[in-house]
Parts: structure tokens; sequence; C-alpha cells
């Protein structure tokens, strides 16, 4: 390097550290060819991460055709090259998930060996219906219910033969008696090979065997991307490190971010101890906390901290005191969506904008109630992630597009795409400015497919976008406020956010029965709360609706973390309502206090308390219910359940939801029944 560019790469170098934090700049300066960042949630996580690419480039450390990018959706990716465009970084440099990556080079490796690829399997219910239909054993069970099954195990690197004991040590409740499971997953597999499919997980694991196995295709791939950089790494599942371990070889340069306090995917496979375990998996890895929150006030990191419990106590704002928490009490759900709406129409003409407000909610059931009321006061909302990328219409009349134009040179599509995305102007309608935007995507993946294949066709780009875009969803309506679920809600902010909901059955989840699926929920509030920039909003209705049912609901125990103590210097919460409120919660902390005992000596305390009679009516109501539905007896109630239901015999809906194991959608589905049973031995006592 002559005088003149060394001099340029050390201003170059020096402003991009500029700005940063002293533990920041450790980050991005590092030398470590093997750097873990442990980087906490509004800590800047996203501005380190494409700083040290940025800072590499410019001191000669990484040549940019040769970096890899990881992320889990297009967006992460989109607004990575964002920020390194921001940067005055010109070489773009390929940022993908992993499922698009493997898939290029799967395509690559089969057409040098003359190999046809598989058929893709874009949606695994296309086959599991013809597995299921017919079997009695399996009828009751929903499609997406076992795909979720057959997608842990895949991720888990879990055999059929292997599922029912890692189900159980995981405290998975399959749909399906396990065996059955087991069984259905080992037939799906044989009904691939035989069709010659491939689901996207198996687009995975083929690539790491052909990584594995093929030193010359090893070498190959090792040589084209040296330096690799992975995203929220906390959320990677044994099958993907995996095929990451074959990608960097036996000498890696590369670096990895993630928060474990943000691990909030385990029931969908991933393993968060995988970052945990980096710094012995990998000798030598330098580990960096990044503790600051420069997102939000210290109002917000304390009621997010103290729901982590102990891994949340370094946790810590930059920011000034904000105002306080507010938590609400309303009569039912309907009450609560309309107040929330009232407060976002007070915030908007107070000056804060419609895009910088948000609705967090636990479900997807609870968005309805919030759709409904933001159409009635016709106020602007958009649903976050409401459908796949691929199923937005304006997407899709891109592809049908790009599909009648099989043959023409690919470059030439891809110019058109990037033509299209053009800016025209302020004057452009609401219809032409959605098309630029849905153009845009597409150019921008049309460009990333371009540099990870070396012979790019309109074919190829077509079958490439599913596994490239499997974890995208698109938003839906203009902007708004946005109305989400607490997983959607993951990686973006608003300045004002009201956690909607926060109620026992809901947050905690009432099927997080285990430690860790509790700690996982934890998580996702910490993640729900976190969002919030500004202001935070958290409440609870006390009765909810469920199908055509009026439940009666009680607050959260963890609303009692979110109103503690106010940040350093802040002042408290506000909490309206507080008497009622704490009265109940402090009744759901007593009935919480034995739910995490081994099942089996809660149900044999239980018994022991219960009459023998109800436990026999229970158990033959519940034989004759599973008979009825075809599961098996443990999928309609577990036996501690009964013996709850027995012990306590409950005369309302509200004593009801009390039993451990009951939550909201069991009560409703079958409260009437079991008070029936219970008031008549009652009766007859």
């Amino acid at each position: 390097m002559d005088t003149e560019s060394s001099g340029s790469a050390r201003c170059a170098s020096a402003s991009l550290l500029a700005d940063l934090t002293a533990t920041q700049r450790r980050a991005v300066e590092t030398d470590a060819p093997q750097l873990c960042i442990l980087a906490g949630a509004g800590s800047g996580k996203t501005r380190v991460l494409t700083r040290r690419i940025a800072y590499r480039m410019a001191r000669g450390t990484v040549d940019p055709t040769h970096v890899l990018a990881l992320t889990f959706t297009r967006r992460a990716a989109g607004e990575l090259g964002a920020r390194l465009r921001a940067l005055g970084v010109r070489e773009r440099l390929t940022a993908g998930t992993f499922h698009g990556v493997a898939y290029a080079q799967l395509r690559q490796y089969w057409a040098d060996r003359g190999e046809p690829p598989p058929q893709l399997l874009d949606r695994k219910t296309r086959l599991l219906a013809r597995l299921v239909a017919g079997r009695p054993d399996l009828s009751g069970a929903a499609l997406s219910e076992l795909t979720a099954e057959i997608e842990w195990a895949s991720a888990r690197l879990v055999s059929p033969e292997a599922y029912p004991a890692a189900a159980e040590a995981a405290g998975r409740r399959p749909p399906v008696a396990a065996e059955t499971m087991a069984a259905l997953i080992a037939r799906y597999q044989t009904e691939k090979t035989l069709r010659r499919l491939a689901d996207f997980d198996d687009l995975l694991a083929r690539c790491a065997q052909a990584l594995e196995h093929d030193p010359a295709f090893a070498a190959v791939q090792r040589w084209r991307w040296r330096h690799l950089f992975v995203d929220e790494f906390q959320d990677v599942n044994p099958l993907q490190d995996r095929l990451l371990g074959a990608w960097l070889g036996a000498q890696p340069d590369v670096c990895v971010v993630g928060d474990p306090n943000q691990a909030v995917y385990g029931w969908n496979g991933a393993d968060s101890s995988l970052l945990a375990r980096l710094p012995d998996r990998w000798p030598g890895t330098e580990v960096i906390r990044l503790d600051d929150n420069h997102r939000c006030t210290p109002q917000v990191v304390a009621a997010a901290a103290r729901v982590l419990g102990p891994s949340g106590s370094d946790l810590r704002s930059s920011r000034r005191d904000g105002p306080a928490t507010v938590v609400r009490a309303y009569a039912d759900d309907a009450a609560e969506a309309h107040g929330i709406v009232a407060e976002s129409r007070q915030r908007h003409a107070s000056g804060l904008p419609w895009s910088e407000m948000a609705i967090l909610v636990r479900t997807n059931a609870q968005v309805a109630v919030f759709e409904m009321a933001f159409r009635t006061a016709q106020l602007p909302y958009r649903l976050a992630g409401a459908r796949p990328l691929l199923d937005d219409p304006d997407i899709q009349t891109l592809l049908t597009e790009v599909s009648g134009r099989r043959g023409e040179r690919f470059a030439l599509v891809a110019s058109d795409l990037a033509r299209t995305s053009d800016d025209r102007g302020d004057g452009a309608s609401v219809v032409e400015a959605a098309m630029r935007t849905a153009a845009r995507t597409l150019a921008a993946l049309a460009s990333d497919f371009e540099r990870m294949e070396s012979r790019p066709t309109v074919d190829g780009f077509v079958s490439w976008l599913g596994p490239a875009t499997s974890h995208d969803r698109a938003d839906s309506g203009p902007a708004g406020v946005t109305i989400s679920t607490f997983h959607r809600a993951k990686g973006l902010e608003w300045q004002a956010v009201w956690v909607a909901g926060v109620e026992d059955g809901l947050v905690p989840i009432s099927h997080a029965r285990t430690r860790a699926a509790e700690m996982e929920e934890r998580r996702l509030l910490y993640v729900a709360l976190t969002r919030a920039g500004d202001e935070l909003h958290c409440s609870w209705a006390r009765e909810r609706m469920f199908g055509d049912r009026r439940v009666p609901r009680n607050p959260s125990a963890w609303l009692d973390a979110i109103t503690g103590p106010g940040g350093a210097g802040g002042s408290g919460p506000t909490v309206v309502g507080e008497g009622e409120w704490r009265t109940r919660m402090a009744a759901q902390r007593t009935r919480l206090a034995g739910c995490h005992r081994p099942e089996s000596s809660l149900r044999d305390a239980q018994l022991a308390a219960a009459d023998p009679a109800v436990v026999e009516a229970l158990r033959a109501w519940r034989a004759a219910a599973a008979r009825v539905a075809g599961v098996p007896a443990h999928v309609v109630l577990h036996d501690a359940t009964l013996a709850a239901v027995a012990a306590r015999r409950p005369a309302t809906s509200e004593e009801l939801l009390g039993v451990p194991g009951l939550g909201a959608v069991k009560v409703s589905r079958y409260g009437a029944v079991l008070l029936d049973l219970v008031a008549a031995h009652r009766a007859s006592a």
C-alpha cells in the first residue's frame, strides 16, 4: 500500500471509531480472528458489526469479495447492506440466510457433477396431509403442530429413533404420542426420498454433508468465503451450527454477534448454549460484552432487567431518565384495545408519529381485537409480519413477470427489476410506491443471487427465492401504529410501546411448564419491553374472549418485576388500579409456587388429597374424550391436572383457572364438563 493510500485508510479507520464507546471500539478494532460479541438489547449490535466489517476493509485485512455475512432474514441482510453503504463502503459484500447460501452452493455442487437437483418442498404440509389421511392416531393433530415437531427434530439433529427420548428430555409436548410422532417423522423422510423431494432443512444438511465429505468442494467454498460474520447467533440451531463449522474449516476467520437474553426460539430448535460454549468449542475466541443500552431509558431497562432476574443484573442504560412505566387494568380485552387506541391518538396529537408507536401481544389470536379497534377508530395501523414475504401480492405480481422470462439472460432481468425500483418522485400513487418497494426487494435479492452463483439463470433465481426468504415475512398495511406479536417485534424498535395482555396464561404462556420454558418466556417478555425507547405501557384485562366464551383473567405474576422501583434517579412506575391487581397477583404467586415441582410428585401429593371417586370420574371422562378426538389421553389433560382438579374441587371458571395445567384455552374447551363432574360428586358427598 502506497503512502497516500495508507493515509486514506488511517483516516477512514479513525472516522469509523470516532463515535463509539470504549467497549464498542474494542469490538471493532481487535485483531482476534475469532470474535464473539455478546450484545444486549439496544447496545448497538448492528452498528458494531457493520463498523467492524468496514474497519477491516479500510485496514485491508479483509477482501470484500470474500466476505459472507449470515443473517436469519432478508430484512436483516438488507439493513446490514444499507448501513455499510451509509459508512461509505462501495464494494457490496454478500449477505444472505443459511438456507439461501446453502442452496446456492448445492446448485453449483449438483451442476458440477451433472446431478439433477431434487424438487423443493416449500411447505411440509403438502406431503404431510397425504401421510396423515386415514390415520386415526393422527387425525386429531393439526398439520401445523406435526410440522413443528418435524422441524424441531431436524434442527436438533434428532433421528426418528431418538425422538421420543429427546422430546421428553426437552420437555416437549407433541400433538400425538411420542412414538407415533417418531413413526411419522420416519415415514416423512422415506416419502421425500422416494419422491426425490427436499425440504428447506434438507438443504442445510446436504450442504454440510457435501462440505464434510468432498475436500475439493470444501476447499473452493472456504477460499471463496474466507471471512464470515454471523448475526443473532443465539438463534442458531445445531443443524445450522454443523453447517457453519463445515464452512469455516480448521482455521476460521469469524465474528459472531448474539445476546443470550434474547434467545426466544428454543421451541423451534434453537440452542442458545451454542453461543455460551463458543470459547470452549473455538479455543482462542475473544469474547466482548456490550451491556450498555443506548436505546431505552433507565426506566425501561430497569423493568426489563428485573423480568430477567439475575441474568439482567449487569444491564444498564446510557440515557437520561424518561417517563415512568404505566400499568393499567381494563374491564375486558375490547376495553383494553379501545383504551390503547385512544392513548395512541393522544400521543399522535402531541407530536409523536404513528410509525413510532407499537402494540405488542404474546399470541396471534390477540391481534384481531386491536385491528378491529383501529379500523373502528379509522386510525392508521400495520400488521408486522402478517404473511410470508413471497405471499405479498406485489411480490407475486413481479415474480409472475420474472418467471415468464425464462430463457433470457439473468443480468437483463435483474437490470429491469432495478429500473422498476427506481424512485420516480413524490407524485407516485400508493399502488405505484408499493410496487417499487416490491421491485426493490427483488432487485436486492437478484443482486445477491448473482454474487452467489457463477451461472445465474431465471429458473435458478425463482427456485432459490424460497429458501433464501424462508424466514422473511411482509408487513400488511401502510405506515401507522404497528401491531405485532412479541416474536415478530424482535429486532425492531419504537419510541412508545404498549405491551398488552400481561396476564397469567399469556405471559408466561400456559404451556410453558418446565423451568427452561419459563426462562424463555421471561426472555421473550424482555424482548418485548426493550422495543420501547422512551415510553413503556403495560396492561391486562379482567376478562378476555376465547372463542365464544368470556373467561375471567388474572394479572401476570411478572408484573411485580415490571412495577418494581424505577431506574436510577428516575420516578417509579405509574400503576392504575394497583390495589385490585396486586391482590390478584399475590394469589397467582401462591398458585405458581408449586408449578416447578416434578410432575410425578405434584400428582402424588394432589392424589393423596383427592376423593378417589372424583379422580375415577375424571379419568373416565378423559378416556372418552380422547377416543372421540383420536388422541392419547394425556393430550386432553395430564394426570397431574386431573389430580389437582379432584383435590381442589373448583366451583367456578375462575377457580378452574387457578388449577396448574389449566390455561384459558383448556378451560374454554373443557371447563363446563369439568365443573359439572365436580359438582355432581360434591352433591352426592
